[in-house]
């Protein structure tokens, strides 16, 4: 009966041994956790940063201009063309869409 309570009370100190190591895991754990989220979110910021920054109209424009030698178009270059639902098949809060073209004066082929 001695050995049995001897075994019981090893393994109890054994469960609380491994409880303890467990804890310290996780813990260790959830802090380099907290880490790599502080890195990601850097990155994430420094992204918007440099998405801003290449996705601005003027940066867009400088580009197409000297790199590619697209020019704005000219006048009478740009078609508007309207768009008008139909009112039986679409709602009658339904607004006309109004698109505006460049018209390519360019023959075929030419680039």
């Amino acid at each position: 009966m001695k050995t049995v309570a001897v075994f019981v009370g090893l393994c109890l100190v054994f469960v609380f041994v491994w409880e303890r190591v467990d804890v310290v895991r996780v813990g260790y754990q959830i802090e380099r956790l907290k880490r790599d989220k502080i890195v990601l979110e850097r990155q994430r910021d420094e992204l918007r940063v440099k998405f801003s920054a290449l996705s601005a109209s003027d940066r867009i424009a400088k580009l197409a201009t000297e790199k590619l030698g697209m020019n704005p178009p000219q006048q009478g270059q740009i078609v508007v063309v309207q768009s008008r639902p139909n009112n039986d098949v679409y709602p009658s809060d339904v607004v006309p869409v109004e698109l505006k073209l460049a018209k390519n004066d360019l023959p075929i082929g030419r680039f």
